[in-house]
Order: structure tokens, then sequence, then C-alpha cells
């Protein structure tokens, strides 16, 4: 277990945060759609190669979390995506959900599939070189109906199940409880549901025996939800994520990353870099990090546009964006 340990905290090298690269076929195709790029294998092949061989990305990440097909995919120096990250120090990881589905007491809620033949596919993505793997589960905010306690009880269980089984395998295991963006919800609200997420999950934990030095969080902020008119103040959203952190999460968990959840490019930097300040004010006990998809992604994609001759300027892109991300929380 020890190894385990010492693996999770190298990824809190400082000014490095990790790259959420594990978008499904069906969504990766729908990102790329959506700047009038059409994707077959080869094109999502050639997107994520955009950014897994960006040089100088090492500078900025820890590591990556990929999706199946990923990781059994060449960039175009001929070298498996996962080969190449960890000659440059970059840990290659894997999303090992199975994506949700409704839960049948309450269809408005969604639950995390995946656990059944867990053991044997972490089997086969340690071979193929992850060193860590990540499952996301799903909140989702509606007034005062939703979320249940139940759903929320649920998805910890299967996060900690998952959890369990991962570090059995010899792999470091991110656990993504997302409390979604969606909704008309106030900051507060978020907030709330966000301790009671992070209270569950940390409780549940602890009865299943999982070794919380040995995970890795990565948790939304707390924010309005996006139809909500209110604009959040960066401090206001510091304030009330390490509020919430500070109540929930283990001293031993060795490091927290944020997810950006439908938020502007801009506004994930500027919180996060708010929420960093406000941690070091209180002297928070987990150094923080960033683990991001759209937001590292988006700037770069709207200049690549799936053209060859683009891929310089949209590699510039990326690793600007990177280094602003960084420099958010250094």
């Amino acid at each position: 277990m020890t190894d385990l340990i010492s693996i999770a905290r190298s990824f809190f090298v400082p000014g490095k945060g990790i790259l959420a690269a594990d978008e499904s076929v069906h969504s990766a195709t729908a990102r790329l759609a959506s700047y009038g790029i059409e994707a077959g294998e080869e094109m999502r092949r050639q997107y994520r190669d955009l950014f897994l061989s960006a040089p100088g990305a090492e500078d900025y990440l820890s590591g990556v979390i990929l999706f199946s097909e990923t990781l059994e995919q060449k960039g175009n120096d001929k070298k498996l995506f996962s080969d190449s990250l960890a000659e440059r120090g970059i840990f290659p990881g894997i999303k090992v959900d199975l994506g949700t589905e409704p839960i049948s007491t309450s269809p408005q809620e969604l639950i995390t599939q995946g656990l059944l033949d867990l053991p044997e596919r972490l089997i086969e993505y340690k071979k193929q070189g992850a060193v860590f793997t990540k499952w996301r589960a799903v909140i989702r905010i509606d007034g005062d109906e939703l979320p249940t306690a139940s759903a929320i009880h649920e998805n910890a269980k299967r996060l900690a199940s998952y959890a369990k089984d991962v570090q059995m395998a010899g792999l470091v295991p991110i656990l993504e409880p997302e409390v979604l963006h969606e909704g008309k919800h106030s900051r507060q609200k978020a907030k709330e549901v966000l301790v009671e997420t992070l209270g569950t999950l940390f409780s549940v934990l602890e009865e299943n025996a999982v070794d919380c030095s040995g995970v890795i969080l990565k948790t939304s902020m707390a924010i309005s939800g996006d139809k909500n008119q209110k604009k959040d103040l960066s401090p206001e959203v510091a304030e009330d994520t390490i509020a919430a952190l500070m109540e929930c999460v283990p001293r031993q968990v060795p490091g927290i990353v944020f997810l950006s959840g439908g938020q502007s490019t801009d506004e994930a930097t500027v919180n996060l870099a708010a929420i960093v300040a406000k941690a070091r004010e209180l002297q928070a006990p987990w150094p923080l990090t960033f683990s991001y998809a759209r937001a590292l992604q988006d700037e770069a994609l709207s200049v690549w546009q799936g053209k060859e001759e683009n891929k310089d300027a949209a590699r510039k892109v990326f690793i600007d964006r990177l280094k602003k991300v960084s420099a958010a929380v250094r």
C-alpha cells in the first residue's frame, strides 16, 4: 500500500495537474462534431494525438486520464500513447466506469455502471500501462427534490467498491462524485449538496475499509447552477468550496483535483486560483490542482478544426492555457 500512497502523492507536483482525455467514443464524436469535425476512429486518434503528444505538456501535466480506445492507440510517433506519456514523466490512467443509467426508484437520478467485470478489466489495464483509474458518479440538483439521500448513498457504495477493487489491483483510484452544474440552484445549495455527497462518500469508504491515504478525490466546485441568473464571484466560490472540503475530506487524502464542470475556460481558471489561495490562507491539509477536459481543450479545438496545417497553432493555444491553469495552482 505504501507504493500506492507515494504514487498518489506524486501527482501533486506544484504547478502540475491532470488532463481528462477520457471522453467515450460517443462523447468524443459529439465534441468534435460541435467544431464541424467528422469523427471516425482515425480522427479521434488524431484528436488525442493533438493533446497527448503536444511538446511541453509534460511541464504542466502529472497525469492523463484516457478512454479504453485511446489506451490501445498509438500517436503519430508510432508509440502507444501510454508509453509515450510514461516516457515523459506523465502517469497514464484509465476511466473504468461504463457510464450511467437511471435509478429504477428515482428515474431522474443516475447510477454508474461497471463493477461486474471490473477486477478482470483492471488486470488488463495495468498490463497496458495504466497507473491509476477514474470512476465518475453524477449527483443532480433539482429544487428540494433532488438529490435523494438514497441516490447519494448508492453512488457512494459503488465508488467504495470501485476503490477497493482498484487498490487491490495495485492502482490508484480517482473518485469523482460530480455535483452537476445544470440547474437553477444557488451556490449555497451546491455547497450543501457537496457537503452531503462528500460526507456520505467518506463515511462509506471508512465502512468498506478503503485506505483514504491511497485515493485521489476529484470534485466539483460550489457554484450556482447554469440556469441561475446570479453570477458567482471567485472569492465566494473559493470560500464555499473550501468550507465544504474542510468539513468532509479526511486529512490523510493525498490530494484533491477539481473538474471544470461546464464552466467557461476562464471561469474555471480564475475560480481555481481563488480556491487554491483560500486553501493556503486556511492552511488546508491537502494539495489542490486541476483535472480539466473542456477547459483545457476547447480553445485549441476551435483553432485546430481537424486540419493538419492548424496543428502547431492549436498546440500553442493548448500549452498557453496549461500555463495559465498551472499559474492558478501555484
